[in-house]
């Protein structure tokens, strides 16, 4: 039996050993994690669910070798990642990002940023106006900064885990966050 206290590399290992609840915790606890990390870097609902079945499948294919060297999160991001990468790759969807964020259903997850049952109407849609303002500035950042800047913001990846996860170094890691921070503040600002 899992317990919700159990590190994420104690519920892989369990899940390894066959022991199905821990995997239930462990996509309960990632699922949304993940699933902003793809739909913000494609922008694309369909794609983005097609690749989080692949990344939790991959999980599930990997189990009997996993051996935590890293953070359970660092591994799983990289799984991530990696399928991105190859949806990029394949469909060339860097190019095509603001065309498919039209008829994508970016608004439904803008309302789920700025959904917040305590704020009145007014309140509430300055909110979603931000959020959009916020998430219309993360499609605008070059490929890989939005990559590592959305690593560390949905991940909660260090700049050590982003490099790993982004198979750099990590200067080009800890460049990559900054010119990201650095154009976000400056079409932020634009927005205003």
């Amino acid at each position: 039996m899992t317990d919700g206290g159990d590190t994420d590399e104690a519920l892989m290992l369990r899940f390894a050993a066959g022991e199905v609840r821990a995997f239930e915790e462990l996509y309960r606890r990632h699922e949304l994690r993940v699933w902003r990390y793809l739909q913000r870097n494609l922008s694309n609902r369909s794609i983005t669910d097609e690749l989080m079945q692949d990344v939790w499948f991959s999980v599930a294919r990997a189990a009997p070798g996993y051996r935590p060297s890293a953070r359970f999160t660092t591994w799983l991001f990289t799984l991530a990642h990696n399928r991105l990468v190859d949806a990029l790759r394949a469909t060339r969807l860097h190019e095509r990002l603001s065309a498919v964020a039209a008829g994508s259903g970016a608004v439904s997850l803008v309302e789920q940023l700025a959904a917040d049952s305590r704020t009145e109407p007014p309140e509430r849609a300055q909110s979603q106006q931000h959020a959009a303002m916020v998430l219309a500035a993360i499609e605008k950042l070059p490929p890989e900064q939005r990559q590592a800047f959305l690593l560390h913001a949905e991940g909660d990846l260090t700049l050590e885990e982003i490099a790993r996860v982004m198979s750099t170094n990590f200067e080009t890691a800890k460049s990559r966050l900054r010119y990201a921070r650095s154009k976000l503040r400056q079409l932020l600002q634009e927005y205003a």
